[in-house]
């Protein structure tokens, strides 16, 4: 199977220290993508089987796995200090495909645009917060192709943009109420002042609907809220 290369280079202002950035990007990715561990010095073990490569805070951080077939995966944080107290956070992603390399070159890119968009809020709002995180998967009909709308009609999103509000009921949770920090084709981002909520259409790219839980209030029990909202996104497909 022929391997092919990629690279993915996602740049954005990030309203946060270089600090409070790179230690999103190191200690803090319960809040933004999900829980890892990553030992914080030069040759420590990195996420996804990997090594980190540059361990340079507050500016400076990467890491790499290596495997068969030519197979390697790269991240790289490349982080500056702007005016105010922000920060520029240059984020490169770079590896081999096998197979089906448009499909899923097209569903990382997306992917990481969205997730590069999460640490940004996660900083903004949340900085140096762990997270009480849920990972939930639709049900196999949300691989249709068109099963992503039915998210947003519950959700009652039907524009692109964000800066929005919903309100949706979850059986056992309650009235959420939440503002829209991210929309398009595939992804929906909802915030609350002690949560965020993450929604992935991966029916695009092959596989089921899926979305994050990330709970950053003292005690908050991620487990009761994946099982309601994983009852609430499974009765969207029944």
């Amino acid at each position: 199977m022929m391997a092919k290369e990629f690279k993915i280079v996602h740049e954005s202002e990030i309203e946060g220290t270089p600090q409070q950035v790179f230690d999103a990007a190191t200690l803090g990715m319960s809040g933004w993508m999900w829980p890892v561990e990553i030992e914080p010095k030069l040759g420590g073990a990195g996420p996804f089987g990997s090594s980190v490569t540059v361990w340079e805070p507050p500016h400076r951080y990467s890491n790499r796995v290596d495997g068969e077939g030519g197979f390697f995966n790269e991240l790289e944080f490349d982080i500056s200090e702007l005016p105010d107290g922000k920060s520029w956070l240059r984020y490169v992603h770079s590896g081999v495909l096998f197979e089906d390399w448009d499909n899923q070159y097209d569903g990382a890119a997306k992917h990481t645009a969205f997730y590069q968009h999460t640490l940004g809020q996660y900083v903004k709002h949340f900085a140096g917060r762990q997270a009480a995180f849920a990972d939930i998967q639709g049900p196999a009909a949300s691989s249709a192709p068109d099963a992503f709308t039915a998210v947003k009609s519950a959700l009652g999103i039907h524009d692109a943009g964000a800066g929005g509000h919903v309100s949706v009921a979850i059986a056992g949770l309650g009235t959420v109420e939440a503002e829209v920090d991210y929309v398009d084709e595939n992804f929906v981002g909802l915030r609350t002042e002690d949560a965020m909520y993450r929604f992935f259409g991966r029916n695009a790219f092959g596989a089921v609907v899926g979305m994050t839980v990330h709970l950053f209030a003292e005690g908050a029990d991620a487990d009761a809220a994946g099982a309601a909202w994983g009852a609430w996104l499974n009765g969207l497909y029944s």
